[in-house]
């Protein structure tokens, strides 16, 4: 038999075709039990911390700062907050998942089944996207509710908040990936995602600061996510929504890929 044969062979053996629906849904439904089951913990909170962001810089700010792009602070301040906690739950969905598998030492109930590199990338990105965009419209509906926040654009806000969550997904699978220990992930969390978060314009915009600094903000895909979020609620925005659009779907891919190659590998996977 041909290498050309063989190689054939070798693709067409999986009895469940080019792509094992059945075992990425199970994937997938393991992902999003895994945080509905403590939705107390996955959603609720993450509602608290939004709605306590929003009230102290409110409260210590908002009244002496004015408009800001020709809306109130407070008006200004949401969709960034909105965004910032949307990728920080996804994050801390994958990450938790891999590396609490990998602490317990029941990643290999993952890795064994007849799953391919990518079914694996999607599987646990479909827990971040949706623990992200459910963490997101409910944020969404006390804005809206609470503050009478309209949305400019609903579809750019839904895009920006889906590639988002997808994206900050992505990087909790290399930062599960890399990590062995909770306390690694923390670190990647408390000195990479968070001053990402933070830095990124969520409470600002970028056009304030010195050049040299504007510059290296543009640097920062999640300054595009955020910017994208705010362009979708209230209609402006520091860069234009398709070049931010472009940036981070890009990116996602990217990190995707690296994901994808890692589990193709077996890299700090195998034992």
């Amino acid at each position: 038999m041909s290498t050309e044969q063989n190689q054939t062979f070798a693709m067409g053996s999986r009895r469940f075709g080019r792509v094992n629906w059945l075992g990425l849904q199970a994937l997938a439904d393991r992902e999003i039990r895994r945080f509905l089951v403590v939705w107390t913990q996955t959603l609720a909170a993450p509602l608290v911390t939004a709605g306590l962001f929003l009230a102290v810089f409110s409260l210590a700010i908002g009244p002496a700062r004015g408009e800001v792009f020709g809306v109130p602070f407070t008006t200004f301040l949401a969709p960034g907050i909105l965004m910032m906690t949307v990728i920080q739950n996804s994050f801390a969905n994958t990450s938790s998942s891999i590396v609490i598998s990998k602490v317990q030492g029941n990643i290999v109930d993952t890795l064994m089944p007849p799953l391919s590199p990518m079914e694996l990338v999607l599987g646990y990105l479909a827990g971040g996207l949706v623990r992200g965009l459910m963490v997101g419209l409910v944020i969404l509906g006390a804005l809206m509710l609470l503050l009478g926040q309209s949305v400019a654009h609903p579809i750019w806000l839904l895009l920006f908040l889906s590639i988002g969550a997808a994206l900050l997904g992505a990087i909790g699978i290399a930062a599960g990936i890399i990590s062995n220990k909770l306390d690694q992930i923390a670190a990647i969390t408390n000195f990479i995602v968070v001053p990402l978060s933070f830095l990124s314009g969520t409470f600002y915009s970028i056009s304030s600061l010195p050049p040299v600094l504007e510059t290296l903000s543009r640097f920062n895909p999640v300054f595009y996510l955020i910017d994208g979020a705010r362009y979708g609620m209230i209609g402006a925005s520091d860069a234009p929504p398709v070049l931010g659009l472009t940036i981070v779907l890009g990116t996602t891919l990217g990190v995707s890929a690296l994901c994808w190659n890692w589990f193709r590998t077996g890299y700090r996977l195998k034992p």
